[in-house]
């Protein structure tokens, strides 16, 4: 959890601060449902739920839902 106070940026170390493997899935289950993506399979990786600016590059180039 970020500290009251801290600010998100596109640098912050997601998991410094907590997010681990199974909330990266459920993050990854969210996104797709809120935004109707689907991310590509090359994405599926810890390195894009990093940071916010990784996972917005990704979110950003992920396809429409079927």
């Amino acid at each position: 959890m970020l500290p009251p106070g801290d600010e998100l940026t596109a640098d912050t170390n997601l998991r410094e601060f907590g997010l681990d493997s199974m909330g990266a899935v459920e993050l990854l289950s969210a996104l797709e449902a809120g935004y109707s993506v689907q991310f590509d399979e090359e994405a599926l990786v810890l390195d894009t739920f990093t940071t916010p600016g990784a996972l917005w590059s990704a979110l950003s180039t992920a396809r429409p839902a079927p």
